[in-house]
């Protein structure tokens, strides 16, 4: 059978990353960040084209100078809530902070959503980079990447232990008897970690998925140790396919290396295709998108790697300014890129802007049959298991549905319908099994 594509999409109401104009083009709604009935109308168009999952972006940190979209929007696990009432098949993936969240309540909020989606929900773990954050939970300091990324660790395996705090059977419902549960099938988990202190168990069983998919974003060394040992999908960017196998084989190489089978993680880069009648048409709208972004913007964008660092202090036409360890506590591995670079290469200040702010000209801008060549490629010679989609306007998301969708599908690389009402049925993904059942059933083939 031919290796099939898995593609996601994102919603940003009003923009995402960058995107600082975006919120005044005439097909948005200024205030779409805000209304559950937009998410709604992206979400039927991402089901009726039967891709595998809506994804909802989040950070719990602002200033001034955050892109519109980051401004005013809803919180992920209530929109999705929303939002699986009104769909059937489509996947259902938040992101929710492993930093300043507690175990009890990321696995009771998505075991929520799993049951009220039947079986759809993903957690996309990340460990905040926005210093910040700190002051909004009471912190003086945001955690250091040790911390970040240990706590992430840790996290992530006591919200799966959670997850398994009833087997599946646990509940008999037996009205003759009057047994409600079973309590030799529900199990406490008493976990005593170095970061976390968990005890009781979840009150929520297990949907037919058996748990929420994890997703996790990161592109550090430890960011990336995460998501082979924990992750079952990866979200990352790609520039080239040259960068997109390297990834993708380190990925897979850190999962065999962690005792995972390299099948275990689905690679999916975000991308933002724009699809022209010619060639020419979409590279020419590309680069008016790139060229439309205000310096002053590009500035403040630039500055999340540096925890919101106000650079309109410095000269920009001289060099780089020696910030020292600014950025170790935030965006540690792009910060340290950018300072590395800058310093090789005698940037002044504003060369470094814009040399890392500029979009480089994407594999996936082109005619729709070009773009779907592309992907075809990436697919073949193992530069993804599949995409994201991060469309700017809704004309974009709709042309890539009704135009690349059916060339996808045509070539046997897409479906045509759901495999599957959940989302690991979609995705090819195992259903785990209960780590108690399984345990009580290793003791029984033990006793022979």
């Amino acid at each position: 059978m031919t290796k099939q594509l898995h593609i996601g999409a994102a919603y940003h109401g009003v923009g995402g990353p960058g995107q600082y104009t975006l919120w005044a083009d005439p097909e948005l709604e200024p205030d779409s960040g805000l209304r559950v009935e937009k998410y709604v109308e992206w979400a039927h168009i991402a089901e009726d084209a039967k891709l595998d999952f809506f994804f909802i972006a989040d950070s719990t940190y602002i200033t001034p100078d955050s892109p519109p979209h980051y401004l005013a929007r809803l919180e992920p696990l209530t929109l999705l809530s929303a939002v699986a009432m009104v769909t059937t098949h489509i996947g259902l993936v938040g992101t929710v902070s492993s930093s300043y969240n507690s175990p009890f309540n990321v696995a009771r909020r998505f075991a929520s959503l799993d049951l009220i989606s039947h079986g759809r929900a993903g957690w996309n773990v990340v460990t905040t980079q926005d210093e910040g954050t700190a002051g909004n939970y009471g912190r003086r300091q945001h955690y250091d990447y040790t911390e970040r990324y240990g706590r992430a660790h840790e996290i992530v395996g006591v919200v799966q232990d959670l997850w398994d705090s009833y087997e599946d059977d646990a509940f008999p419902y037996d009205r003759e008897t009057g047994q409600f549960v079973d309590v030799s099938k529900l199990h406490e988990v008493d976990h005593h970690g170095q970061y976390f202190d968990v005890e009781g168990a979840l009150n929520i069983t297990r949907s037919r998925q058996g748990q929420p998919v994890i997703f996790q974003a990161g592109n550090s060394e430890e960011g990336r140790d995460l998501g082979a040992e924990t992750a079952e999908a990866i979200f990352t960017f790609a520039p080239s396919l040259e960068a997109a196998k390297a990834f993708y084989s380190d990925i897979k190489t850190r999962a065999v290396a962690a005792g995972r089978r390299a099948d275990d993680i689905l690679i999916l880069p975000g991308i933002n295709p724009i699809i022209g009648d010619t060639v020419e048409e979409a590279r020419e709208r590309e680069r008016a998108i790139d060229a439309a972004k205000p310096f002053d913007r590009q500035v403040a964008a630039f500055s999340r790697s540096f925890g919101w660092h106000d650079f309109t202090r410095y000269d920009y036409d001289a060099p780089f300014p020696d910030l020292g360890d600014l950025g170790e506590l935030s965006g540690r591995t792009r910060s340290r890129t950018i300072k590395d670079y800058a310093a090789s290469s005698g940037l002044t200040l504003r060369q470094t802007v814009i040399h890392f702010t500029a979009s480089p000209p994407s594999p996936f801008v082109g005619t729709a049959e070009t773009v779907a060549d592309t992907l075809e490629k990436w697919l073949v010679e193992g530069g993804l298991d599949g995409i994201i989609l991060l469309q700017n306007l809704p004309s974009d998301f709709h042309r890539f549905a009704d135009e690349v969708i059916p060339l996808l599908q045509d070539r046997g690389l897409f479906r045509r319908e759901y495999e599957s009402s959940t989302l690991r049925g979609n995705l090819g993904l195992d259903v785990p099994e209960n780590r108690h059942a399984q345990a009580a059933q290793a003791r029984v083939h033990a006793l022979g």
